[in-house]
């Protein structure tokens, strides 16, 4: 995510960085000898590096309201216990005592679902995994540890700290590594390096067996692992699905000997980083706004091959509505590929190119590499006010078509009054394109952007205005496929770590076209399989979830 996510402005923009928000529910941890650092931290000092916990918080506790929420003030549950977890071994206990008890169970790392996945009301027991959040070497395994809690931010500090080396995560530094991981967590640097999975050595699970026994599993992606197809499962499959994940490993695939610093991909030493904004005046007509939303969608269609001099440039082109008053592009890029300042310039021409639109701001700066990619900025979740959201979201093969366009500037130019409505594109392929749609579990391998619909707001009372805003939007955009953004030649399904409810629903999605083949295509049925062998008493469940094969 090197800076991708949702945070570089403000909540207007909840996805302005827009690459990785966490989205599912499970998480991913540590139980296994690590390496200290070159700059040793406690961090990284054993296999379970936090004596914490376990803590049971029950209705009537002081922690409890301030434990139940997550980043989406809009699902609040209430589960008879918030069970706060500080290793592997307190996890399996937790998972047992569920089953046992015959509660539902939901584990949380970072709480930024963007559906009630782990809020629940069914929900009666809630994993909280915060508090594992080591990351380090482990050298018996000769991959990276991460546990489920590590926030992104954490993860890129340590990494870069102890090794100089970085993973083309998401762009929030507040998300957690376990649901984010789990869903094909993407960032700035995926163009470049892939999906984050692309990077996935292996996983950590905790797993129910049909006799209802809770037991930890080791699976890696080495072709003889007996556990392979639920190392395949964590690939993109999502959160929530086949159990707990209590840690990570990570390492580069083709990548060989015992030095961590040549194991992962090398950090960028510095960011160059420009930002446009333009105006919503008398120049932004039609024509003009959907001209430059064609232009950009035009250019990653063109220059987002594998091989292409370009997968290194990442960009969001910010559309919010015109009560907003402007209209923001994001461009990155590592300062030291060569020629970077004129790749964006070209960039930039391609992208304006006809719109006779001029910028009230056009900035370019350099900055160290970790500054921004750690720097939390305002983007989490809003302020303490804007914590209510609804987003939808759909991977384009190319860009949309005239009638889209159409669609997206009416929406964006009516009569509403709320600024935090809009959209981004976000740029998407490159390397991500090298890998099969098979090799794992993100299916849409040759997308080249990922469209993200947004409404925020704050009143509880506004929640029905907002949805119904939203949801007209996102079935105008996709009028045509039935609603929902059904894989053709422009379309190629959504994204799992952007969950939509609406997608189940056929008041909304009236395609024909299941929810699980817009998420996962082809790649549902071999899911299911897994499913059915990893989970058969089907106890991690939710309103997305994979449903065990007959």
């Amino acid at each position: 995510m090197g800076r991708t996510d949702d945070c570089s402005l403000n909540r207007r923009g909840l996805l302005a960085k827009a690459g990785a928000v966490a989205a599912g529910g499970v998480a991913a941890g540590l139980a296994g000898p690590l390496a200290a650092a070159p700059t040793a931290t406690a961090a990284a000092a054993g296999p379970q590096a936090t004596a914490f916990g376990p803590v049971a918080v029950r209705p009537g506790d002081r922690r409890y309201a301030s434990l139940l929420l997550g980043d989406n003030f809009r699902f609040v549950g209430r589960p008879e216990e918030i069970r706060v977890a500080g290793s592997t071994d307190q996890v399996l206990r937790a998972v047992s005592d569920a089953v046992r008890s015959g509660r539902r169970i939901a584990a949380r790392s970072g709480g930024h679902c963007f559906e009630n996945f782990t809020a629940d009301p069914a929900v009666r027991l809630l994993l909280d995994l915060s508090p594992m959040d080591a990351v380090g070497y482990d050298a018996e395994r000769g991959a990276f540890a991460v546990q489920p809690g590590a926030t992104l931010g954490h993860v890129y500090r340590t990494l870069f700290k102890g090794w100089g080396v970085t993973i083309p995560a998401g762009g929030c530094p507040e998300v957690g590594a376990g649901g984010h991981f789990a869903g094909g967590g993407y960032g700035p640097l995926s163009r470049r390096y892939g999906s984050v999975v692309d990077h996935l050595y292996g996983v950590e699970v905790v797993v129910v067996d049909r006799d209802g026994t809770a037991r930890v599993v080791v699976a890696t992606r080495e072709p003889d692992d007996p556990n392979r197809d639920l190392w395949w499962a964590h690939t993109g499959g999502g959160g929530g699905n086949f159990g707990v994940v209590t840690r990570y490993w990570l390492r580069s695939p083709g990548t060989t000997g015992t030095d961590p610093s040549r194991l992962l991909p090398p950090a960028p030493r510095n960011v160059l980083e420009c930002v446009v904004v333009w105006n919503w005046d008398r120049r932004m007509t039609e024509r003009a706004f959907t001209r430059l939303l064609r232009n950009f969608g035009d250019w990653h269609e063109h220059n987002s091959a594998p091989g292409s001099r370009y997968t290194g440039l990442y960009a969001i082109l910010m559309p919010m509505h015109r009560v907003s008053g402007s209209m923001q592009m994001t461009v990155q890029i590592d300062a030291d590929i060569p020629n970077a300042n004129d790749l964006v310039t070209e960039f930039l021409s391609a992208v304006t190119a006809g719109t006779g639109l001029s910028p009230t701001l056009n900035t370019r700066q350099t900055a160290p590499w970790l500054h921004p990619t750690t720097w939390p900025g305002t983007g989490e979740a809003g302020d303490v006010a804007t914590r209510r959201y609804k987003l939808k979201a759909g991977y384009l093969r190319r860009s949309f078509t005239d009638r889209q366009l159409g669609a997206i500037y009416r929406h964006l130019t009516d009569s509403s009054k709320n600024s935090t409505r809009g959209m981004l594109l976000i740029g998407y392929g490159g390397r991500v394109g090298a890998v099969p749609s098979t090799a794992t579990a993100v299916a849409q391998r040759d997308v080249v952007m990922k469209a993200v619909y947004q409404t925020i707001w704050s009143d509880q009372a506004d929640d029905a205005a907002n949805l119904a805003w939203i949801r007209d939007f996102y079935r105008d955009v996709y009028a045509d496929t039935g609603g929902v953004p059904v894989p053709n030649e422009v379309s190629d399904g959504s994204y799992i770590n952007y969950p939509d409810v609406d997608l189940a629903d056929p008041a909304w999605n009236t395609s024909g076209v299941s929810w699980h083949t817009l998420y996962y295509k082809g790649n549902y049925p071999r899911l299911q399989r897994i499913k059915a062998r990893w989970d058969p008493r089907n106890v991690f469940h939710h309103a997305l979830a994979i449903e065990p094969a007959k």
